[in-house]
């Protein structure tokens, strides 16, 4: 069985940019109304997409998240809820002929999935490899009472 789960929060995905026709007006990069977030940084959302899936033994959490380490984010359970955050900071400084040009950028943001009762919250394993952070959580495995007891009818 496969869980679905919406990749933006939109109900309506393509309504905005149908009407008003932003390719025509703005560049692409600067602006999207198809996306949770009217301005983008750098072409990248704030807030990665994310896919759920379940499997036979567990479930499976993928954020798209490129450009990021594995020590960018970190991964907490608090009342079982799963959280999953980020926060990255770049500065970059340059001198050249007197000018000097200082840039830099923040960027954060935080997930929070409720787990379901039948998943096993000490067991959970995150990695990331190519700009996606893999989070699986394994199921409890349901075992159903097959004894019979009879009672007694007063």
């Amino acid at each position: 069985m496969a869980l679905v789960v919406r990749r933006n929060g939109n109900l309506f995905p393509f309504v905005m940019t149908d009407l008003l026709d932003t390719e025509r007006f703005f560049d692409t990069d600067l602006i999207d109304l198809d996306t949770d977030l009217l301005i983008s940084t750098n072409g990248r959302d704030v807030i990665p997409s994310a896919n759920i899936t379940e499997r036979d033994k567990d479930y499976l959490i993928e954020l798209a998240a490129p450009g990021m380490s594995k020590k960018d984010f970190k991964v907490e359970l608090e009342n079982n809820t799963l959280s999953i955050s980020s926060e990255k900071e770049e500065k970059r400084e340059e001198e050249e002929n007197g000018i000097s040009r200082k840039e830099f950028s923040y960027n954060s943001f935080c997930r929070s999935f409720r787990l379901p009762e039948n998943s096993k919250s000490d067991k959970i394993d995150a990695e990331y490899e190519n700009g996606i952070l893999k989070v699986s959580i394994p199921k409890k495995e349901v075992t159903v009472s097959k004894t019979k007891k009879e009672i007694a009818v007063s």
